[in-house]
């Protein structure tokens, strides 16, 4: 039987601080898995709560200047609930945003964010794929086949690296094969489970002063019976048909 003390079995608040020997800081490791950008589609669908139709929009059009302009002429709840209803994008191979690709300021191109991302690696000595899966605890891989399955991708990847131990890490990690149900790949997510835990464990707020004389019962209660779902009917009520039996608002809402 898992012990009160077993955070596998009963979570992080209110146990031990714990810095795990250095203060909490973001990871070179940690941010070079983390660049998440074929989340982002090129474009999307605005509807309205209130009437039938939509509007497909550049995500370039809605992004840095243009947002409280583009927030303005379509609403914020309307915005939460297009959000709520749309897809986000494969984190795969051949779908990053293409906005990113040629983001420009002023009319003028500025930069290529798919490029800046290999780069950085290279620049700050993030250990390329093959050894990046070794030390996260995985066995190298000998063949390109091994890292995907994607039709063309192994091939490809021969043809730019030659030598599989050269293949750069975002690009591994955007071809490797999935886990039944995982959205990323499994050396992403060692990284991300590492790095969620140590951020919790290195907060006094999460851990020792995780307490009813810190917070006050009141203050508990709101936490434990409060989450993303309440906190959004709370603010835009008018939400409520689309979010009607959605347990998780990170699944898709009701389309109206």
């Amino acid at each position: 039987v898992l012990g009160e003390d077993n955070e596998a079995a009963h979570g992080i608040p209110g146990t031990p601080t714990d810095h795990h020997s250095a203060p909490y800081a973001m990871t070179e490791e940690f941010t070079s898995v983390y660049r998440l950008h074929p989340l982002i589609p090129d474009e999307m669908s605005v509807r309205r709560l209130d009437a039938e139709g939509q509007v497909r929009c550049e995500m370039v059009d809605m992004q840095g200047k243009s947002t409280r302009s583009f927030m303005q002429r379509h609403g914020f709840t309307n915005l939460l609930y297009s959000f709520g209803i749309s897809h986000p994008g494969a984190i795969r191979l051949h779908n990053f945003p293409n906005f990113l690709r040629r983001l420009e300021k002023d009319g003028q191109p500025l930069l290529d964010v798919a490029a800046i991302d290999i780069m950085r690696d290279r620049e700050r000595g993030v250990p390329r794929y093959n050894r990046f899966r070794e030390l996260v605890g995985k066995h190298r891989v000998t063949t390109f086949e091994e890292i995907t399955s994607i039709p063309g991708a192994a091939d490809k990847m021969r043809e730019i690296y030659g030598n599989v131990d050269r293949v750069d890490l975002l690009v591994g990690l955007l071809a490797e094969d999935l886990p039944h149900g995982f959205g990323f790949s499994d050396t992403a997510f060692r990284i991300f489970i590492l790095m969620a835990t140590r951020r919790l464990k290195s907060d006094r707020f999460f851990t020792d002063d995780y307490r009813p004389e810190i917070y006050t019962e009141l203050g508990l209660d709101w936490i434990n019976n409060n989450g993303m779902k309440s906190v959004l009917l709370r603010h835009v009520p008018r939400l409520g048909p689309a979010l009607e039996g959605v347990k998780n608002c990170f699944s898709p809402w009701n389309v109206l």
